[in-house]
């Protein structure tokens, strides 16, 4: 066997034992992790229902994830607009929410605690829990769904605005995903 042909076998053998090591000990830093967010209510990037609308029944989507990391200690969602006329809209925020949590059905009450033990902040209609699309006639705004897995419980009280639960969370995601839908009033 050549020196070339022994070179590119031991760096295939290398290549190999590498790709298992990495397959029984995937990093746990979060780096190539990220959590799976979905929803029965519409596809991601496609329309949201206009039951979820606020001036419809403004209930909050069914809501399902996965791939949380066992290092997670709590989660925190978010929902907000970045395509609002006066800079991003805050829709939903919610945290303090247990790690073995998987969704939320569809209309999860607007009170400051859920059953669960989560708890739900102000969104910019200055109301406690989930507020849906309401966008200015034209086109088609943007609602991003953000789900954190966090190595921290900050048991924070409820009524946290977006801004504060980021603060919160500031150095603590281990991991996130979301979900995009979009809202179109004609």
């Amino acid at each position: 066997m050549s020196v070339r042909t022994r070179m590119l076998f031991a760096a295939a053998l290398l290549a190999g034992f590498i790709t298992a090591c990495n397959a029984e000990n995937p990093p746990t830093n979060g780096a190539a992790m990220k959590l799976r967010l979905t929803t029965t209510a519409f596809a991601a990037g496609q329309p949201i229902p206009r039951r979820h609308a606020f001036d419809d029944q403004d209930l909050s989507p069914a809501l399902q994830w996965s791939g949380v990391p066992p290092a997670a200690k709590s989660l925190a969602l978010i929902c907000d607009d970045p395509d609002a006329p006066m800079g991003v809209w805050v829709h939903w925020v919610v945290y303090d929410l247990p790690p073995t949590t998987a969704g939320f059905s569809e209309g999860v009450p607007k009170s400051p605690e859920l059953a669960n033990g989560a708890k739900q902040g102000v969104n910019d209609y200055n109301r406690i829990g989930y507020g849906g699309p309401c966008p200015p006639p034209g086109k088609p705004h943007r609602y991003f769904f953000k789900l954190y897995a966090l190595d921290i419980k900050p048991d924070l009280k409820p009524g946290l605005t977006k801004k504060d639960l980021l603060k919160a969370m500031d150095g603590h995601v281990l991991v996130e995903g979301q979900l995009m839908g979009t809202y179109q009033r004609k």
